[in-house]
């Protein structure tokens, strides 16, 4: 049995690389480490319903304030990712259980218990099922659904790249609110960065989203200081835009561990700046961009101001 908590048996496959040195991060990352009652609570129910999130697998740097608040981003589909991603902290290998089908009414159950407003789900890849974890993403949708009616969903998906064209729609037809694929970062460093993933594929999974159900918001990020420059960030927006990508997201990247991608650097606080500048002038509805970005990052206020600018723009 494999104990994901060794780094040589969570990554095996990074285990034989040499290590990269692990810069000192810079005052505007740090953050306080977790330690609020609100933090607890969202901790003991998580663990009650036997739910995994993406918050402490993937070492969020925002787990403390998110939780704190009650929030939190439930990952479905197990703990065991069949894609290698340099950057990624989420275990690798061949997932050691099939889907479990009482996992979306523990995810409904968690976030009726949290009260949540908006949740965010999201999962590991799984190129060992037929439809990618298609059907099972629209379960928990619709198990949300049944159990919290006034909450809004958005889901954070894998790219369904070895699946019928049809897994997406099966998944766009249970309506979240909100539809994120990241491309986490500009195409020429996919083969290093994410050499199981297609630029161009996950590109398109957001433009036929939108072809499916033009009214549903998509959402799509990266990351900078993985060795990008400012002309490839400038063309991941353009080739955002043309396929119709509403809401932007831009943090730093982080290293988890020293056998991970290496940082190339650390982008200050004016550069992130300049990039949500340039996102919104090139017509992104909205735009988060600091160094503590992530998908999921005051997610549920996002949306609001999401909703509230399409509004605008509609003139309503």
């Amino acid at each position: 049995m494999r104990d994901l908590k060794i780094p040589a048996e969570r990554h095996p496959e990074k285990a034989r690389k040499p290590d990269n040195a692990q810069p000192k991060k810079p005052d505007w990352i740090r953050v306080r480490a977790p330690n609020s009652e609100g933090y607890r609570q969202t901790r003991n129910t998580l663990r009650e319903n036997k739910l995994v999130t993406v918050c402490e697998e993937a070492g969020c740097p925002n787990v403390g304030e998110c939780w704190s608040q009650g929030h939190a981003t439930m990952m479905i589909m197990g703990e065991v990712c069949t894609r290698a991603c340099t950057f990624c902290n989420i275990a690798t290998g061949k997932p050691p259980h099939d889907l479990d089908p009482f996992e979306p009414g523990r995810v409904a159950d968690a976030v009726k218990k949290l009260g949540l407003k908006h949740v965010v789900i999201t999962s590991v890849d799984r190129d060992d099922v037929a439809d990618g974890g298609a059907e099972h993403f629209a379960q928990t949708i619709r198990a949300v659904r049944r159990q919290s009616p006034g909450t809004t969903i958005e889901i954070l998906t894998p790219d369904f790249l070895r699946c019928d064209a049809s897994a997406l729609e099966v998944v766009v037809a249970a309506r979240p609110d909100v539809f994120n694929h990241n491309l986490e970062t500009v195409p020429g460093l996919y083969p290093e960065v994410r050499p199981g993933a297609r630029y161009f594929h996950s590109l398109r999974l957001l433009q036929r989203v939108k072809e499916l159900d033009p009214a549903m918001f998509t959402k799509s990020g990266i990351m900078v200081g993985l060795g990008e420059d400012r002309q490839g960030v400038v063309q991941v927006m353009d080739d955002m835009r043309a396929a119709g990508i509403d809401f932007l997201t831009i943090g730093q990247y982080l290293q988890p561990t020293p056998k991970h991608h290496a940082i190339d650097r650390f982008v200050t606080p004016d550069e992130f700046k300049s990039y949500e500048k340039a996102a919104y002038g090139k017509g992104f509805l909205m735009v988060s961009a600091t160094p503590l970005t992530r998908s999921s990052y005051h997610a549920g206020d996002d949306f609001a101001r999401l909703r509230a600018a399409r509004m605008q723009a509609l003139g309503r």
